[in-house]
């Protein structure tokens, strides 16, 4: 895995060994950020379920301001920080080795988030948990956008329940990455 633009560009990443994490390969990578490229620089993004930081490091290499990285593993946050270090992007990153719930409940009141990303484990509807917290919360700002990475099967028809619209959704082999917005918006002609 590597960077694929910005300051860092080609650089080399860690992973972790083993099934713990599943990281974003490179084509999909390359697919997301030419889809966000364009809205990057100077904007706060937060990486949840971070597993090797990969996603949240190719935000802060295009130009992001600031990536806050959760994973509650200590391997996987070692391997982030490692990353970081690589990358000699640390000073624009904040680590947090907790839970998701409990670093959004810890986030709540201290940001708002340009760009909201995750992808956590499959088939577990932890998207789901995440998404119900973000709907009401001060994370989020009217143009926030979160981008949930899930398995191509995943069942996100309670989005509008919820208070999202779809903004777009990318299908590859077995996973997509859905691109939400509170819903209501209004456009501005």
């Amino acid at each position: 895995m590597r960077v694929i633009a910005g300051s860092a560009k080609r650089l080399q990443l860690k992973t972790l060994d083993g099934l713990e994490t599943r990281p974003t390969t490179d084509r999909i990578k390359e697919t997301l950020f030419n889809m966000i490229a364009p809205f990057l620089y100077d904007c706060v993004f937060l990486d949840l379920f971070s597993g090797s930081g990969g996603i949240g490091i190719e935000a802060l290499s295009r130009g992001a301001k600031e990536a806050v990285f959760v994973e509650k593993n200590p391997k996987a946050m070692e391997c982030i920080k490692s990353n970081l270090k690589t990358t000699r992007l640390e000073k624009k990153a904040l680590t947090l080795t907790k839970d998701v719930m409990a670093a959004l409940y810890c986030l709540e009141g201290e940001r708002t988030f340009d760009y909201i990303f995750m992808d956590p484990p499959y088939h577990q509807e932890l998207e789901r948990e995440v998404l119900h917290y973000l709907k009401d919360s001060e994370l989020v700002y009217e143009d926030t956008v979160i981008i949930v990475e899930a398995a191509k099967d995943t069942d996100f028809s309670y989005i509008e329940d919820f208070g999202y619209a779809v903004i777009k959704t990318k299908e590859y082999k077995t996973n997509k990455h859905v691109f939400l917005e509170r819903a209501g918006k209004e456009e501005i002609c």
